[in-house]
C-alpha cells in the first residue's frame, strides 16, 4: 500500500502546493480546502502515477475511466456545501474513491455507487485504509440512484448523462440540490436545487467528464 503521508512528489509541501493553486482558481471553502489537504491523492492512482497526484490534471484510473482534476472534485464539492453540511450525499461513479474520501470529511454519510466492480472493489479497500466509515458503497447503476436511503441532500455525479435522469430528480430531498454534468461532446455542469416551487436549474460551468453508462459491469 502506498504510504499514506507521500514522499518527494507526494509530500505534504506538494499537497500545499495543489490548495495554493485551488485558492487562485477561486475555491474559498475552508472545509473543502481542509478535505482536499487531508486526503492522500496518491493513494488512489497506480503507484507508476503517484508522483503526478497533485498536479491539477485529471488522471486515468483503467476502464477508460479518470480520477477527476482536484479543480472539479473541489468545486463540486463546494457547490454541495453551499447550504451547509450536508446530511446524505448520494455520489453517482466511486471511481478510484477520491471523491468519495472528500465527501466523508464534509458530510454527514455518503453512499457512493459504481457500475464496474473492479473500480469499485480498490476503492472500497482505499476508503476502508483511510478509515472512512460514514461512506457506504454499491455496485449498481447510478441511472437508478439508491432510494433505499433517499432523499438526500445532495446528489453529486462523476459522469455525464446525455440529459438529467428524473429518476434521480424524485430522490431530492426538499431543498436538496443535484450535481451534475449533463451532454455529450459539449457538456454542462448543472446545478438543480428542489424548491417548494418545483426544480430550479443553473448552469455553472463548462465541463468535461466521461460519459455516464447503464447498466453494470463484473
Amino acid at each position: 500500500m502506498t504510504d499514506l503521508r507521500g514522499i518527494g512528489m507526494t509530500s505534504q509541501r506538494t499537497r500545499m502546493r495543489l490548495l495554493d493553486r485551488l485558492q487562485a482558481q477561486g475555491i474559498s471553502n475552508q472545509l473543502v480546502l481542509d478535505a482536499i489537504g487531508e486526503v492522500p491523492r496518491h493513494l488512489f492512482v497506480d503507484e507508476a502515477l503517484a508522483h503526478r497526484a497533485y498536479e491539477d490534471t485529471a488522471l486515468p484510473i483503467g476502464f477508460n475511466q479518470t480520477l477527476s482534476q482536484p479543480y472539479i472534485v473541489a468545486r463540486m464539492t463546494e457547490l454541495a456545501l453551499q447550504n451547509g453540511r450536508p446530511g446524505r450525499v448520494l455520489e453517482l461513479g466511486t471511481g478510484s474513491g477520491y471523491q468519495s474520501a472528500v465527501l466523508s470529511r464534509v458530510a454527514t454519510e455518503v453512499y457512493s455507487i459504481e457500475r464496474i466492480k473492479p473500480l469499485l472493489d480498490k476503492a472500497r479497500q482505499r476508503l476502508r485504509t483511510l478509515k472512512a466509515r460514514n461512506v457506504r458503497c454499491k455496485h449498481g447503476d447510478g441511472f437508478e440512484g439508491w432510494s433505499e436511503f433517499g432523499p438526500f441532500d445532495v446528489i453529486l455525479g462523476a459522469a455525464a448523462p446525455e440529459t438529467v435522469p428524473e429518476n434521480l430528480l424524485s430522490q431530492l430531498a426538499p431543498g436538496g440540490v443535484l450535481l451534475l454534468p449533463v451532454g455529450g461532446s459539449s457538456q454542462k455542469l448543472i446545478q438543480v436545487t428542489l424548491t417548494a416551487e418545483g426544480y430550479d436549474q443553473t448552469i455553472v460551468e463548462d465541463v468535461f467528464f466521461v460519459p455516464m453508462l447503464e447498466g453494470v459491469q463484473r
